[in-house]
């Protein structure tokens, strides 16, 4: 009997991948992940694209369920919080993970810097505008935590306003738990020298120098604070109900399996049920029969 070829995904432990990228509570050192580690996949590359479109079935038909659980007056939505530095992946998750499910179903935002009548509103009024109503699976690419890195980092706010962030910010994801909003925190890890060959060959490749910002440059050279300003929100917003992941990000393959699998055990989670007919399924037969 032939063998049968490994997918290439772990299942040698009972662990899931919820519980294996998730930040333990205490201090944060970000140098103690590996950005090239594959926790929970033991394949190559090749095996790993495989993987993903492998995931296409069920996370299409769990992602359904909630949104019909919505449709017929369930309260309950996912927030996919995708952080990390330029060239971490936030687009690429969106692409191949989000690309495998119903567009109908999905809420994206790409939040950019605040517009100054934004500033005026507070820092978490715009993100409030954009949470995913009952049933769907919102997604922010970047979100209410620029306002404790990029402000931190480059010194747009003082330092007691954004340190009064942390736990408004704890507060805010405390109420969207009790709401019904599961938010899923993932922080696209990589490593310095990997950003340095992403923005590399983003000079190589002229179809991608509209991708190019020289900025990143300028961020580059703030690389130890933003590690800092990273680690410090990974471990001041780390709630029970709202943790954050650290997903090694260096190998792309393995960054979109990953903050994909965590979504599909978030919705396994939920375990969202087909809603049970408001109508007479019986009675509605034979109408439709004898048209």
């Amino acid at each position: 009997m032939a063998k049968k070829k490994s997918s290439g995904v772990d299942q040698g432990g009972a662990t899931r991948l919820l519980d294996a990228l998730r930040v333990p509570s205490g201090p944060v050192d970000l140098k103690a992940w590996d950005s090239r580690a594959t926790p929970g996949f033991n394949g190559t590359k090749e095996e790993g694209k495989i993987a993903l479109e492998a995931l296409e079935p069920e996370v299409s038909d769990w992602q359904e369920r909630l949104f019909a659980e919505g449709r017929k007056g369930g309260n309950r939505r996912v927030l996919l919080v995708l952080q990390g530095m330029d060239t971490s992946g936030k687009g690429g998750v969106i692409r191949h993970g989000a690309g495998l499910m119903d567009p109908q179903g999905l809420r994206i935002t790409s939040f950019k810097a605040p517009t100054p009548a934004e500033r005026r509103r507070g820092f978490l009024w715009r993100i409030r505008q954009a949470l995913p109503g009952p049933g769907l699976i919102g997604i922010f690419d970047r979100s209410h935590y620029e306002d404790v890195l990029i402000a931190r980092v480059r010194n747009l706010v003082a330092p007691p306003v954004w340190n009064r962030r942390y736990e408004q910010i704890n507060e805010f994801e405390e109420e969207l738990a009790e709401s019904g909003i599961t938010v899923v925190k993932c922080f696209l890890h990589i490593s310095p020298e990997e950003q340095k060959l992403r923005l590399e060959a983003r000079l190589d490749d002229a179809t991608k120098h509209w991708k190019y910002n020289p900025g990143d440059v300028d961020e580059r050279e703030l690389w130890p604070a933003y590690t800092e300003a990273y680690e410090a929100a990974l471990e001041k917003c780390n709630g029970e109900k709202t943790p954050w992941y650290v997903i090694p990000s260096d190998r792309k393959w393995y960054r979109n399996w990953a903050v994909t699998t965590l979504l599909l055990e978030t919705l396994k989670d939920l375990n969202p049920e087909w809603p049970e007919a408001d109508f007479d399924v019986a009675a509605e037969k034979g109408r439709l029969a004898a048209t």
